[in-house]
C-alpha cells in the first residue's frame, strides 16, 4: 500500500505543480488583479493539493501521526496568510504572495523530511516573519520619509557587517554570523535590504559624476568587508545588485561594461588570495578527482540529482542527508532527488515567474526611488537563486548561499519575506499612481467638456444676438 501511495502521489504532485506554473505565467496576459482572480483561485487549489500530496507521502512512509498535526498547522497558517493578504491588501500583487507561500511550503516539506526539529523551528520563524511582514506594505505606502536616510542606511549596513568581521564566529572559514542571547543572526542578509535603500537613494540624488563615484565607493566598502569576512557569496550578490542598479539608473552600458571588467579582475585577485576559492573551483572542475575531501559535497549532490530521475525517489526514498549542509546550500539537490527533476525545474520556473512579476511592477511604477528598490529586490532574488541552483548542479562553482524561501535559515527567510512585502508596498504605491492618473484624466476631460460647453454658449449668444439685431 505504501508503495502505491508513493508512486501515485509522484505524478499527482507534478501534475498540480505543472498547472500552477502554467497559471503563473498566464497572469502576464492580464494587466489588472481583477482579471487575474480566477487564476489565483486555481493556484491556491494547486498549492494546497501539492502540500497535501507530499504529506500523505510522508505519513505513508513514516507512519507517524505527528506529521499530520504539523501539516494541519501549516494549512491554518498559510490559508490565514493568503486570506488576510487578500482582505487587507486587495490592490497588492497576488502572484507574488502565492509564489512566496508555495516556495515556503516546498521548503518546509523537504526540511521536514531531512529534520523534523529544524522544520518546526523554520515554521515558527515563517509565522513570525509574516506577522512582521504584514506591516511592511502599509509602512512603505504611508511613510515617504524613508527615502531621506540614504547615508544612514549605508552607515548602519557597514557597521553591521563590520561587527561580524571583527567579532563574528567562523563557520567553515567564513565569518557570516554572530550569536546574541542564544539566537544566531546573519547580518549580511538584513544589510541587503539596507543596501538596496541606500543605493536607490544615492542614485536618485546623484546629479553629478562625483556623486555617482561616492555611491560606488560606499558600495565597494560593503563588498570589501564581505570579502574580508570570506562571505564571498554575499559579496557577489551585493556587487551584482550594485551593477544592476547603476545600469537601470543611468541606462549607460559603459558603466555596466566597466563594472563587469572590474569584477573579472577582482575575481582573479580573489582566486589568488583565498585558498578556499581555489578549492571550490577545483571541486567544480573535477568533483570526482578528490571525492573523499574537497569534491565530496558536490559529487554527492550530483549523485542525488541523477538518482532521482524525472519523478524522484519519493520522500524518504533517497539519501539527501549524505550531503553536508543539505538543508541550506544543497536544498535543490535534495528536492531533485526525492521529488524529481521535473518538480525541481517547475520550482525553478516559479522563482522565474516571481522575478518577472517583480521586475514588471518595478518597470511601471513612476516613483524612481522605489523603482530602483523593487528592481534591486528582483535582481537579488533571481541571482541568489541562480547561485544556489547553479552551484548544486555543477553549472557554476559553489558559493555557499541559500535558496530564497526554500532553504533552512531563519535570517534568510525573514529578510526574503520582508523584501517580498516591500514589493507589495510598492504595488500599492503604483495603484495610487494609477488612480491619480485616472483622476487627472477625468479632470482634463471635464475641463475640455466645460470649454466646449462654454464655446457653444458663446457662439449661441453671438448668433442669437445677431438675429435680434
Amino acid at each position: 500500500m505504501e508503495l502505491y501511495v508513493t508512486e501515485i502521489s509522484k505524478y499527482v504532485i507534478d501534475a498540480f505543480m505543472l498547472i500552477y506554473v502554467i497559471e503563473a505565467f498566464m497572469t502576464f496576459r492580464f494587466k489588472t488583479e481583477k482579471k487575474r482572480k480566477g487564476i489565483y483561485i486555481r493556484q491556491i487549489i494547486c498549492m494546497f493539493a501539492v502540500q497535501l500530496s507530499c504529506f500523505i507521502q510522508i505519513i505513508a512512509r513514516t507512519g507517524k501521526p505527528v506529521y499530520l498535526f504539523f501539516f494541519a498547522f501549516q494549512i491554518v497558517i498559510f490559508a490565514s496568510v493568503l486570506m488576510l493578504f487578500y482582505v487587507i491588501y486587495p490592490e497588492g500583487n497576488r502572484l507574488i504572495i502565492n509564489n512566496t507561500c508555495l516556495l515556503l511550503m516546498i521548503g518546509l516539506i523537504i526540511i521536514t523530511r531531512i529534520s523534523y526539529g529544524k522544520a518546526v523551528k523554520q515554521f515558527f520563524i515563517i509565522t513570525a516573519s509574516f506577522i512582521i511582514g504584514f506591516f511592511i506594505p502599509k509602512i512603505i505606502l504611508q511613510f515617504d520619509f524613508l527615502k531621506k536616510f540614504t547615508w544612514i542606511y549605508a552607515a548602519v549596513g557597514v557597521a553591521a557587517i563590520g561587527a561580524v568581521l571583527l567579532y563574528g564566529a567562523a563557520t567553515n572559514g567564513s565569518k557570516i554570523s554572530f550569536t546574541l542571547a542564544g539566537i544566531t543572526f546573519q547580518p549580511s542578509e538584513a544589510v541587503k535590504v539596507l543596501f538596496l535603500f541606500f543605493m536607490a537613494g544615492a542614485l536618485v540624488e546623484a546629479k553629478e559624476i562625483w556623486q555617482l563615484f561616492l555611491a560606488s565607493i560606499a558600495a565597494a566598502v560593503h563588498v570589501m568587508i564581505l570579502v574580508l569576512s570570506r562571505d564571498l557569496g554575499s559579496a557577489l550578490i551585493f556587487f551584482v545588485i550594485y551593477l544592476a542598479l547603476i545600469y537601470i539608473s543611468t541606462n549607460n552600458i559603459g558603466y555596466l561594461a566597466l563594472g563587469l571588467i572590474m569584477g573579472g579582475f577582482a575575481s582573479i585577485i580573489a582566486y589568488k588570495l583565498f585558498s578556499h576559492i581555489r578549492v571550490r573551483v577545483q571541486a567544480w572542475r573535477d568533483p570526482f578527482g578528490d571525492i573523499a575531501s574537497s569534491g565530496y559535497q558536490l559529487s554527492q549532490s550530483l549523485f542525488g540529482i541523477s538518482s532521482g530521475g524525472w519523478f524522484g525517489l519519493g520522500l524518504y526514498g533517497g539519501s539527501p542527508t549524505s550531503i553536508p549542509y543539505v538543508e541550506q546550500d544543497f536544498i535543490f539537490s535534495a528536492i531533485a532527488e526525492e521529488l524529481g527533476v521535473i518538480f525541481a525545474v517547475l520550482m525553478a520556473l516559479i522563482i522565474v515567474s516571481s522575478f518577472f512579476m517583480i521586475m514588471y511592477e518595478g518597470y511601471f511604477i513612476r516613483d524612481r526611488y522605489y523603482r530602483l528598490v523593487v528592481c534591486g529586490i528582483g535582481v537579488a532574488f533571481i541571482f541568489q537563486s541562480f547561485l544556489t541552483i547553479g552551484g548544486g548542479s555543477k553549472f557554476i562553482p559553489l558559493t555557499g548561499v541559500t535558496l530564497p524561501l526554500v532553504s533552512y535559515g531563519g535570517t534568510s527567510v525573514l529578510v526574503t519575506i520582508v523584501m517580498m512585502m516591500i514589493v507589495e508596498g510598492v504595488c500599492l504605491i503604483r495603484t495610487d499612481e494609477r488612480f491619480e492618473a485616472m483622476e487627472r484624466r477625468r479632470e482634463r476631460m471635464a475641463d475640455k467638456k466645460a470649454a466646449r460647453s462654454s464655446d457653444y454658449y458663446r457662439d449661441y449668444e453671438r448668433d442669437y444676438g445677431r438675429r435680434e439685431d
